[in-house]
């Protein structure tokens, strides 16, 4: 079972279509007991910040996620869920995130041509991760073609202080990190759920797992 987090911040119903169509079984619950009980887990999040990080405070769910993950259970954020993971950001100064992933969430700050938020079909370049002397290629990449075109709809991008954990990244200005894979954690910036067969090939492979 895959459990994705009910926290108030997400178009839930799209994401989990997604993944039942894909074959899986996929509830949507704040229940800490069903988190806890699931096989796989997704933070999904369409929204600011400091909301995000407020309701899962308020919903008790912060442990369970770490714990989660802690297990080595495949965790994947999407959007918000994957700024969530990281240490701060620029959008909510003061409010401390997940603490999961080391770095920062910045807001584009870009010339004029360019407008924000970032929304809309951009293309994704697939980045080869090197780990204990290994070459390998993020396994939610998977049968995924270089430069494929996928949704996103948002106004800041994660900046990972480790840089090696980048599986993807997006023009938009500048390159930013669009997907991270870092052991069992698995995010990226824009909407796989929406984003037709590619985001559906994506969540088909994090089902897989």
């Amino acid at each position: 079972m895959i459990a994705i987090i009910d926290y108030q911040m997400g178009n839930l119903r799209s994401v989990q279509k997604a993944f039942l169509k894909m074959g899986a079984r996929a509830i949507i619950t704040s229940s800490k007991s069903e988190i806890a009980r699931a096989k796989k887990v997704v933070l999904p999040g369409v929204g600011a910040f400091g909301d995000g990080m407020k309701e899962l405070k308020k919903l008790g769910l912060i442990q369970i996620i770490k714990d989660s993950i802690c297990d080595d259970k495949p965790f994947f954020g999407i959007c918000l869920g994957m700024q969530l993971l990281f240490d701060k950001s620029e959008e909510a100064p003061g409010v401390k995130g997940l603490g999961i992933l080391k770095g920062d969430v910045k807001k584009f700050k870009l010339p004029s041509t360019y407008k924000i938020p970032h929304m809309g079909w951009n293309q994704i370049k697939v980045k080869i991760q090197k780990a204990k002397g290994k070459s390998k290629e993020c396994f939610l990449l998977k049968y995924i073609p270089n430069n494929s075109y996928v949704y996103f709809v948002h106004s800041y991008y994660c900046d990972p202080e480790d840089k090696k954990i980048i599986a993807a990244t997006t023009d938009y200005g500048i390159d930013f990190a669009s997907m991270i894979c870092k052991d069992n954690i698995f995010g990226c910036q824009f909407h796989p759920e929406k984003s037709q067969d590619i985001g559906l090939n994506i969540v088909k492979n994090f089902v897989r797992l």
